[in-house]
């Protein structure tokens, strides 16, 4: 019997099929954001009972993938997988370019009618789910959104596919279709997480250096599904991709402190109508590029970042406390100058007044200005002005 590939929590789960997000769960007792408690499903797998085999050696499965990446150029050339893609929009097409370079075959199938894209570049297009599961393909690549992503992987005929077909995804955020896969898919059918870190326009002059993460979470050892398994990753690393193996809940925490901070940062900037000017320094370039950037991506996106990372809750609390820390040190400061100004401007009785004009100037006005908030604004009316122009008349 082939060995599987398991990650610790890797297992079949048997619970009810209403699910909620990851983030929903609460991240500590005190929080200020109001929290649900979700069912115990996609967010902690429960084991099944049956006895988990030894986690799979994975450089074994590195040495396929570099040998998938250099040929021996005696050999014959190996026949290429049949990878079907679900969901076909914009992610989905620039994958798809990418396996057919790589001398793949190409099958697509989507909620929208792709089938002129799809005649036009080589690609067999299937307008029905199972229609496509048919043509039983090596591996199932699923390029849905995250929001999505659960309604359609229930959707699939999976009893129409090849019993050792690879489930893959590409989805942002990795512990919830990690758990999903889990939950749905037969036992002996391969998992694989990925996260391409770049999409089609970090991504559209190359992939040379780019991270790709990967979490093979379920791979029988020894058999086909490892040779395809070996095959579907060369494709990434024959692109020139950085190949960073990572389990699916380190890469989560890595992505809320930097992907959703990120999002979240131009996702702010962009309520702040901000505009190039003439006098753009490198850092406020920056600062419009990354706006740009982000308000690009569907909300959705940005929402399942959110909803489906469990770290996401509490990187929002950790921003908006960091933000309190900075106004707090800015109107902290400005108090104590306007206090010290205050008690200086106003002499205890029977004590003459000290204060030494020749200090940094005031911010408050005389107290016979003082009419509204608009007096503060006002810069102190100098006495000595003229005595500075007959200066500059000199």
């Amino acid at each position: 019997m082939a060995a599987f590939q398991f990650c610790p929590c890797a297992q079949q789960v048997h619970q009810p099929k209403l699910l909620l997000p990851p983030s929903l769960a609460p991240t500590r007792a005190s929080t200020k954001i109001p929290m649900f408690t979700p069912h115990n499903n996609l967010l902690s797998a429960k084991f099944s009972g049956k006895p988990i085999p030894a986690k799979f050696n994975g450089s074994h499965l590195k040495s396929q993938i570099r040998a998938c990446a250099n040929p021996d150029s005696k050999g014959s050339k190996e026949e290429g997988l049949r990878i079907g893609i679900v969901g076909f929009g914009n992610f989905g097409q620039f994958m798809a370019k990418a396996l057919i370079r790589q001398g793949h075959s190409v099958l697509a199938t989507s909620r929208s009618d792709y089938s002129q894209y799809c005649e036009k570049h080589g690609i067999e297009y299937y307008s029905k789910m199972e229609e496509m599961c048919e043509q039983q393909p090596d591996v199932v690549l699923v390029c849905t959104s995250i929001l999505s992503a659960e309604n359609i992987l229930r959707s699939i005929p999976v009893h129409k596919l090849k019993p050792d077909t690879i489930f893959a995804d590409v989805l942002s955020v990795k512990q919830f279709p990690k758990n999903l896969f889990l939950e749905i898919l037969p036992p002996e059918f391969g998992i694989i997480c990925t996260h391409p870190m770049f999409g089609p326009e970090s991504g559209k002059n190359g992939w040379s250096g780019l991270p790709f993460v990967y979490d093979n979470v379920r791979i029988a050892q020894g058999t086909e599904q490892e040779k395809s398994c070996a095959k579907f990753l060369s494709i990434f690393e024959n692109e020139g991709c950085r190949m960073v193996e990572m389990s699916c809940e380190e890469h989560d925490r890595h992505a809320a402190g930097s992907q959703f901070i990120t999002h979240t940062i131009g996702r702010i900037l962009s309520h702040l109508d901000l505009e190039s000017t003439p006098i753009n320094t490198r850092g406020y370039e920056t600062l419009l590029q990354l706006t740009e950037n982000t308000v690009s991506d569907s909300f959705d996106l940005y929402y399942g970042l959110f909803m489906y990372n469990v770290n996401a809750t509490e990187q929002i609390e950790n921003l908006d406390r960091a933000f309190e820390t900075v106004k707090q040190k800015l109107f902290g400061r400005l108090h104590d100058i306007l206090r010290k100004q205050i008690i200086e401007r106003v002499p205890h009785q029977g004590v003459p007044s000290i204060r030494d004009t020749t200090k940094t100037p005031y911010f408050l006005p005389k107290r016979e200005e003082m009419r509204d908030l608009s007096s503060f604004a006002m810069p102190p009316q100098k006495e000595e002005l003229p005595q500075k122009t007959e200066v500059l008349g000199r």
